[in-house]
C-alpha cells in the first residue's frame, strides 16, 4: 500500500538518496515539481517529476522506485498522475530496456531530427558514452503527444 503526494522541502534529502539508489541523472531535481509515493508509515518509496527545459520542451523525469518496491505499481501510479497533470507533449529519456514500459503510456521513440535541442545534445552525448562503454546500454528519447 502507498499513496501519492506532492514533495515538501523536508523530503529533498530522501529524494536525492532515492535518485542515487536508482542510479539515474540527478540534474534538475526540484522538490516543488516532484510527486512522491509514500507508505502509510511515511516512507518514501518512489518519485517522479515533469521538468521544463530552456528550449520550451518538458520532460517526464526522475522516475525512481526503491528496488524492493518495484513491480508493485508504484512507477505506474506516479506516471499516470503526472500524465494527467501534464497532458501536453512530453519527452523522456530512458535506458533502451525500458522503452516497452513507456510505450504502455503512449510514448514512442523519436528520431534525432524530431528532438528539441536539449534532447539532441543528450542523445549525442549518450551515443558517445555508450560507444566508449561508459554506459552498458543505449539511451532512448521518447515523446508522448496529447
Amino acid at each position: 500500500m502507498f499513496s501519492l503526494r506532492p514533495a515538501t522541502e523536508a523530503d529533498f534529502p530522501a529524494i536525492r538518496e532515492l535518485i542515487h539508489v536508482a542510479n539515474i541523472n540527478p540534474t534538475g531535481l526540484d522538490w516543488r515539481r516532484i510527486v512522491l509515493a509514500v507508505t502509510p508509515e511515511g516512507m518514501i518509496i518512489g518519485c517522479g517529476q515533469v521538468k521544463p527545459h530552456s528550449d520550451g520542451s518538458q520532460e517526464l523525469a526522475s522516475i525512481a522506485v526503491l528496488p524492493e518496491r518495484r513491480r508493485q505499481g508504484v512507477a505506474k501510479a506516479i506516471i499516470t498522475l503526472l500524465l494527467t497533470t501534464y497532458p501536453e507533449r512530453l519527452y523522456l529519456t530512458c535506458r533502451s530496456s525500458l522503452g516497452q514500459f513507456y510505450e504502455k503510456f503512449g510514448f514512442r521513440v523519436v528520431s534525432e531530427a524530431e528532438m528539441p535541442r536539449y534532447f539532441r545534445r543528450i542523445n549525442r552525448l549518450a551515443y558517445v558514452l555508450t560507444a566508449l562503454r561508459f554506459f552498458k546500454e543505449g539511451l532512448l528519447v521518447m515523446i508522448r503527444d496529447p
